[in-house]
């Protein structure tokens, strides 16, 4: 075998073995221990609870409604909508709703241009009262009504200084796919917490100590992942930033162009990583290693696969038969839903890395979302 068919299946190698080695380590060392976190279930903080919107009237009122049968003190909560110049109606429905439920408070900023959502965050972070804020996008859904006391609870703990779900597709477009994708992560990000922390949080449910916010200076408005970088500068400071499973939560699968909202959020991720990279030294010593694994599965490991491709398809192309028998066993491999999940992932963080150079997608074209009951 010739040193470019060797290097192309070498990278091969590397490109699946690492994650599963990676997967295979965090599931078996740290996903079945159980938490070194002084956590006290009635332990109960005031809350701001932000829940930004642009054009989501079909949605809105059974967002609040979502929040609201949450079983926890209505004198210790407090929700913020902060409507970024919504076209439908939103801030019409969020009134309709506030007359129509007595006991609840609930704030209502409008802000006559659109921003991005890390900017909305700010804005509601200026008049939050909470000790936690916690944010929710309006197309999720808290799975139980002890959601919100249960991830609360873990803030009794001094370290914690950041706490968001796991997630659970819904809908009916792609399900099947997003599925298969989010066993494999959730997997992750339970072991990473376990071992210190994750880099990666959950707009669906994402709570954050209100003083560390301030102290970081907010949400960043720059990138896409405000939730997920913030959460990161959180476990960089020394705080833990976890994900924690008792806590559920759904999150709507667009019904049109799925594609074009998985390259957008890989973009957002791609961002927060490369913003990330410049902040490695300061990490904790246990939090040093899940940055580098996470920096090296977002930013790098994808374009092995690219280049091993590369290489096998030039071989076939000047008639190598090896090359073509490992194509097409590639190919074949797509069967699998698992291999395919995967591979598709990997094509949506290549091209997400070369869309980040022209746009960020701080502001995005909103996408239809199935609505189910």
């Amino acid at each position: 075998m010739d040193l470019l068919l060797a290097l192309a299946m070498a990278l091969a190698l590397f490109h699946f073995g690492f994650p599963l080695s990676y997967y295979l380590y965090l599931k078996r060392r740290w996903l079945n221990k159980p938490w070194d976190i002084r956590r006290d279930p009635s332990y109960r903080p005031r809350v701001s609870i932000i829940v930004p919107t642009y054009n989501e009237a079909l949605l809105i009122e059974s967002k609040l409604d979502d929040i609201a049968r949450q079983d926890y003190p209505k004198d210790l909560a407090e929700i913020i909508v902060v409507d970024s110049a919504s076209t439908d109606g939103t801030p019409g429905a969020v009134k309709k709703w506030i007359t129509s439920r007595r006991g609840v408070e609930v704030k209502l900023i409008e802000e006559s241009v659109r921003r991005g959502k890390a900017h909305a965050l700010n804005k509601a972070l200026e008049v939050a009262t909470g000790d936690v804020v916690v944010i929710t996008d309006v197309d999720s859904a808290w799975l139980s009504r002890d959601t919100l006391a249960s991830v609360l609870s873990w803030f009794s703990d001094p370290l914690i200084g950041a706490v968001t779900c796991l997630k659970v597709p819904a809908g009916e477009s792609f399900i099947g796919v997003e599925r298969s994708y989010r066993d494999y992560y959730n997997v992750i990000r339970l072991g990473e917490s376990k071992k210190f922390s994750t880099p990666v949080f959950h707009g669906e449910l994402a709570a954050f100590r209100r003083d560390l916010l301030v102290k970081l200076g907010g949400f960043p408005a720059d990138i896409g992942a405000d939730d997920s970088h913030t959460a990161t500068l959180a476990a960089i400071s020394g705080y833990k930033a976890i994900v924690v499973d008792n806590a559920l939560c759904t999150e709507l699968v667009p019904r049109r162009r799925y594609h074009t909202w998985r390259i957008r959020r890989a973009q957002h991720l791609i961002q927060h990583f490369i913003k990330t990279l410049s902040l490695l030294s300061k990490a904790p010593r246990e939090f040093k290693p899940i940055l580098l694994a996470e920096m090296w599965l977002h930013l790098f490991n994808p374009w092995l696969l690219v280049l091993g491709t590369i290489i096998l398809i030039y071989k076939v192309l000047i008639g190598s038969l090896v090359a073509l028998i490992l194509l097409v066993i590639g190919t074949i491999l797509l069967m699998l839903k698992q291999y395919r999940t995967w591979v598709v992932t990997q094509v949506y963080l290549i091209t997400a890395s070369i869309r980040n150079l022209w746009t960020k997608e701080i502001i995005w074209e909103k996408q239809e979302k199935e609505i189910t009951s």
